[in-house]
């Protein structure tokens, strides 16, 4: 299969081995829009994508195996595009990819922003609260749409985040005779719809919100909680030994507000969580956090841990914050975690340091205990109010 990428000029804007490649294939498949910019040919199958996307191909594939495919796709077909997907099920060596000029190389070139300078964020068929992850002040984002109504809740999320000084751009049908520009800012954006086919520009404000890091040890205030939550200076400790990389999967086991999950997703796009929280309340506060804070991605499952970890996908890492004490919880978390995989166990209880020091007496680790002191008024004075001790315990399992 070969993978042509078109843009929003057409047939006539595609370089003529591109059109050689279109021309000659058996069968071409695409959306609608994209089957209707090349030539007609009357030997030839056209057929658009199923739906949903990913269930349909394999049965549309098969029904036109040993034939000369040629899938359409927009832009460069490897940025948010067809290509991944049918690499994914075909592997690399069946799938060929000639791409043309994507959106994002479009949008730098008219906005004059240099690849060093910019992130991109694709919310093509995703949570537009992804974008919430990557403001900071002063940063340029470019980010594509899934349709028209894409900068409005943009710009909705901007002003709700603080930074309704953003100076967000529209830039549609980039590359075709309609292609059209739009300014303003963020807080007077309101429900305005654009063309479909568009990249939303934003210079983020320099000022006017409270900037949260990447790194760990976002302040409690960044979190809706009820006071069952990891705090920030031991938080940071633990996401330091539990080490996010990219593509892993972390357990969140006794969840409460999702501070840890959330803030493991946070370090990297591509890190994956899921919170665990017995609480049907707490569970939402969960979800709630983590659409506000930019990882609308959190899985949360609600339930009792260990019975709520039958069946779940096995971890890279596991932070226990709470009911560590539960009979044959950590001997569940240990059997799930894969090899090379990181476990970090609190506990602030005698019970629960008994059951740590059992489990650092089997099976090594770093046991630790942690205790912060805040300065605080007393009168006119000030002096050290202590918060109650932590005993982590941290280890990872084997080698990977």
């Amino acid at each position: 299969m070969t993978v042509v990428g078109i843009g929003a000029d057409g047939w006539q804007g595609l370089a003529a081995t591109a059109q050689e490649l279109v021309a000659a294939a058996e069968v071409v498949l695409g959306g609608e829009r994209h089957l209707a910019m090349v030539p007609h040919r009357h030997d030839q199958v056209r057929e658009s994508w199923p739906s949903p996307l990913r269930d349909g191909l394999p049965a549309l594939l098969d029904r036109h195996e040993g034939r000369a495919v040629v899938a359409l796709a927009s832009g460069d077909p490897l940025v948010s595009g067809v290509a991944t997907t049918l690499v994914d099920l075909l592997g690399e060596d069946a799938v060929e990819v000639v791409p043309a000029l994507s959106s994002v190389a479009l949008a730098r070139a008219r906005l004059r922003w240099s690849a060093e300078s910019t992130e991109v964020v694709t919310l093509v068929g995703r949570d537009p609260h992804l974008v919430a992850r990557s403001l900071a002040p002063g940063l340029r984002l470019l980010v594509l749409s899934s349709d028209g109504t894409t900068p409005a809740e943009v710009a909705a999320l901007l002003t709700a985040a603080g930074y309704g000084a953003s100076r967000v751009t529209v830039l549609a049908d980039l590359g075709a005779e309609s292609e059209s520009r739009s300014e303003g800012l963020a807080a007077t954006w309101g429900d305005q719809v654009a063309p479909d086919l568009n990249v939303i520009a934003v210079e983020v404000a320099s000022s006017g919100a409270t900037p949260l890091g990447l790194s760990a040890g976002l302040p409690e205030e960044a979190f809706d909680h009820d006071g069952q939550i990891t705090k920030r200076d031991v938080r940071a400790s633990a996401l330091a030994r539990l080490a996010p990389l990219p593509h892993q999967l972390l357990w969140d086991v006794g969840a409460g507000a999702g501070s840890v999950a959330i803030e493991w997703m946070r370090t990297h796009p591509t890190c994956r969580a899921i919170a665990i929280e017995a609480r049907q309340d707490r569970a939402e506060r969960i979800s709630g956090n983590a659409r506000r804070l930019g990882v609308p991605g959190l899985q949360v499952v609600t339930g009792e841990a260990p019975e709520a970890l039958d069946g779940l996908e096995a971890p890279h890492a596991v932070f226990v914050g709470g009911g560590a004490s539960r009979a044959g919880l950590i001997d569940a978390c240990w059997a799930a975690l894969r090899p090379g995989g990181r476990l970090v166990v609190h506990g602030v209880t005698l019970e629960t340091e008994s059951v740590l020091a059992a489990v650092y007496a089997a099976r090594g680790g770093e046991l630790t205990r942690i205790h912060v002191e805040q300065a605080t008024p007393i009168g006119s004075f000030t002096g050290w109010a202590p918060s109650r001790v932590i005993t982590q315990w941290a280890v990872t399992k084997g080698d990977a």
